[in-house]
């Protein structure tokens, strides 16, 4: 079959990074099929959107996404797959223009469900009690992207924590582990491609066991990978042990960087949202991985607007993240979703949902505070030398060029460079900065040390 006989596949994702590795290799296996991923002018005979359901604004513009693909597509095969498609299929059938809905253990094999007429919406969701494996998922290894400096591998998928307010058990199912010599020959075939940073992904990430193989044990033998950094995502803070921080602080691959999600700022708000830890255990881990790990960054999680939150509950949080030593801040105003123990609490009577004026304050004042401290941690590295691995070029108001990327410790760098020639050379290696202030977001701005 010639190129230009090929079938044709686009997509759209959204969400969270797992969602990006699935999206990847659900694309490789239709290359590997002999289709071609379709660029820019091109009309695809399919497009597959990668919904994301993990708030209200996220099931928004998954919806539009989904319409905006079929205005944009009016001859294409629209199907709809992702965390929004398991728990509301309905809704998405609604969608005038939506050819196919899968659910999360059909969302693989897409090609075998494009068998509908094209008046036809065919939907296939199976239950989420189902799924009893993870499918292994990374970045593209051919085709459009291919050359990017950063590849997202699964680890892992689903959750059986359970939180309150968490919709994911309910769309992903209990916590399943890909095996790890499939995890390992994964990452060597990203280092081959010419990846120089691997992030792991999953839902839990840290949950991962698969026999006798622990997270840290995975660790371990991620290490011995020839690749220039392994990252590691959000992780659970009753799952940052002693042992993963050994592990961490013994490697040179594996980066000195944790995202550690804090939710809630008390313990009563803790015990409200079903997390597993209290505000002692969050700060003992935390502490302890900054102690044990040179210039170590710590990113968190805040939920704000929880039905039932008090002042004392605020204030406590604010306190929490002033005194700690966090180098950013994500803040989420608390969604109330359909299905989980929160919604159930609200409708019940049980929590009462706090004026959205108060909730608007407090997120003001926990993004003021989250700025804070992202300036403070940045602010400690002025006039010093980091390793920054390059990833993309920009142009300055004033017209100069340069080149931005990431420290080990997760800090955006930018310096400045003499061409595009010279910032395309640059990118996807690692070079030895000096840090001489702040720039604009807070970004590093540096030259090269020769």
């Amino acid at each position: 079959m010639s190129e230009k006989e090929k079938k044709r596949i686009s997509a759209v994702t959204l969400g969270c990074k797992l969602n990006y590795a699935e999206t990847s290799s659900i694309l490789q296996r239709f290359v590997d099929s002999g289709w071609q991923i379709a660029v820019e002018g091109e009309e695809p005979d399919i497009v597959f959107i990668h919904t994301c359901a993990v708030t209200r604004q996220a099931e928004q513009k998954s919806r539009q996404q989904i319409r905006r693909m079929i205005r944009r597509y009016p001859r294409s095969r629209i199907v709809v797959i992702g965390c929004y498609a398991q728990l509301q299929p309905d809704v998405i059938a609604g969608i005038e223009g939506v050819d196919v809905i899968l659910g999360s253990a059909e969302k693989y094999d897409i090609e075998r469900y494009i068998t509908s007429g094209p008046d036809d919406i065919e939907t296939y969701i199976s239950p989420v009690s189902t799924l009893d494996t993870a499918v292994p998922a990374h970045s593209l290894l051919s085709g459009p992207g291919s050359g990017r400096t950063r590849a997202f591998l699964k680890i892992q998928d689903g959750c059986d924590y359970g939180c309150a307010y968490c919709t994911i058990p309910l769309a992903r199912g209990r916590s399943r582990s890909v095996p790890p010599d499939t995890v390992i020959d994964g990452a060597r075939r990203l280092a081959l491609a010419g990846y120089r940073e691997i992030v792991l992904t999953g839902v839990n990430i840290a949950a991962y066991r698969y026999g006798s193989c622990s997270f840290a044990g995975l660790l371990r033998r991620l290490d011995d990978v020839d690749v220039l950094r392994i990252r590691v995502s959000s992780i659970e803070p009753d799952l940052l042990t002693s042992e993963v921080i050994d592990t961490v602080s013994r490697s040179t691959r594996i980066m000195p960087h944790f995202h550690l999600p804090l939710q809630g700022g008390s313990d009563a708000m803790l015990r409200a949202m079903g997390r597993r830890y209290t505000i002692a255990t969050y700060r003992s881990r935390l502490l302890d991985a900054v102690d044990r790990i040179p210039d170590c960054a710590i990113g968190a999680d805040i939920v704000t607007g929880y039905p039932g939150e008090t002042d004392d509950d605020f204030r406590s949080a604010c306190e929490l993240i002033g005194d700690l030593p966090i180098a950013y801040l994500h803040i989420f105003t608390c969604s109330l979703r359909p299905g989980t123990a929160l919604a159930r609490q609200v409708d019940t009577g049980l929590r009462r949902p706090l004026p959205p004026d108060l909730v608007k304050e407090r997120s003001r004042q926990l993004h003021e505070l989250g700025h804070e401290r992202k300036q403070a941690f940045a602010r400690r590295f002025i006039g010093r030398d980091l390793q920054v691995l390059f990833e993309e070029q920009g142009r300055e108001e004033d017209g100069s060029i340069t080149c931005s990327g990431y420290s080990r410790n997760y800090l955006r760098v930018r310096t400045a460079v003499s061409s595009p020639g010279e910032a395309e050379r640059i990118a996807g290696t690692e070079q030895r900065v000096r840090v001489t202030g702040l720039g604009r977001d807070l970004d590093l701005e540096a030259i090269f040390v020769t």
